[in-house]
């Protein structure tokens, strides 16, 4: 299973590409007219979440699209940026990192506050084969971002450096890491990083196959309730160790100060859900989204008539059927792995 669509917004605000693959392919950087056309068409600088990206065989490369978007757009006024794809060929590792041009430029972006990096999806390259790169400079760049997401993998990385390293960030609300397969140091590096206005964590744990090794074992920092005191929001999903996930998340004392909790996109099963029914209090929650599960209708109403009546929603969509296989552990998949 893979990443299908593209984000839709970022911060609240719409995506709004740069440039269109057409005009990648068409348009000329030294062409008054085409410059004049391209500023005269464009969206306040503010009211939009910038998109800038390439694609497979584009005209033009990635940072001669980023310098076209610096003489274009009043940067100073961009308030959220996503980052597409940003090779003409095969992304491969080999191109100009692009967390390093965002880096270089960050004097320019004084109103960022929200940052995608990677949106890429399955039609333009396989989650786990988008080259990891340490995100800790962008943090360290941008001190006043609230929003960060980065999608990668590692599939063709023999050995994947950090992703991210322990580091302090004052402003940082939301952070999201998407990925098929993530490495054991990542989540114990969130947990290791000062975020005192941390309010949203997401994690897409993945599958070994696909590097993700992370265990309950390299959770538990996280599920403490201590390092990261303002959290509202807890995602772990995408796992193939769903059900052990929820298992360490009903025993975890973090649960008590959440709003709202995922476990959705993985192999979550009866196992599951009857540990998050036996564990800590979920009443308190507003919402509890698992979709993309392999409950059977009897848990799956367990769950509604314990959370429901007091107020919880509860996401059980995207009821999943387990492939033909020796085993249901062995036919249950994750929502994204290759």
């Amino acid at each position: 299973m893979s990443v299908w669509k593209h984000l839709a917004e970022l911060g609240g605000l719409t995506v709004h590409p740069f440039l269109a693959d057409d005009d990648i392919d068409t348009f000329e950087p030294d062409n008054d007219e085409h410059l004049a056309e391209l500023v005269a068409s464009a969206p306040e600088p503010g009211a939009v979440a910038w998109k800038i990206a390439t694609h497979f065989d584009a005209e033009l490369e990635f940072p001669e699209v980023l310098e076209l978007f610096l003489k274009t757009v009043d940067t100073t006024q961009v308030r959220a940026l996503v980052i597409g794809y940003w090779a003409t060929d095969i992304l491969d590792g080999d191109e100009e990192p692009v967390i390093g041009l965002l880096c270089a430029h960050a004097d320019r972006f004084p109103a960022l506050r929200h940052l995608f990096v990677a949106d890429i999806t399955s039609e333009e390259h396989e989650v786990s084969w988008i080259p990891p790169e340490d995100i800790t400079p962008l943090l360290d760049a941008f001190p006043n971002l609230e929003e960060l997401g980065y999608r990668f993998g590692q599939f063709r990385t023999a050995q994947p450096g950090h992703v991210l390293r322990p580091t302090r960030h004052a402003r940082l609300r939301k952070l999201v890491l998407q990925t098929g397969g993530m490495p054991a140091q990542l989540p114990r590096a969130v947990a290791a990083c000062e975020f005192p206005a941390l309010d949203h964590l997401d994690l897409w744990l993945g599958v070994d196959m696909y590097g993700g090794d992370a265990t309950t074992a390299d959770l538990a920092d996280l599920l403490d309730g201590t390092r990261h005191p303002a959290l509202r929001h807890l995602g772990l999903m995408n796992s193939e160790i769903q059900d052990e996930v929820a298992a360490a998340v009903a025993a975890a004392p973090v649960v008590a100060r959440l709003r709202s909790l995922d476990l959705s996109m993985g192999t979550l099963s009866d196992t599951g859900a009857e540990a998050l029914l036996a564990g800590r209090p979920l009443t308190h929650l507003e919402r509890l989204a698992i979709h993309h599960h392999f409950l059977g209708d009897g848990a799956a109403r367990r769950l509604r008539e314990a959370l429901e009546p007091t107020g919880v929603t509860v996401d059980l969509s995207e009821a999943c059927t387990p492939w033909e296989a020796e085993s249901p552990e062995e036919g249950r998949y994750t929502q994204v792995a290759e």
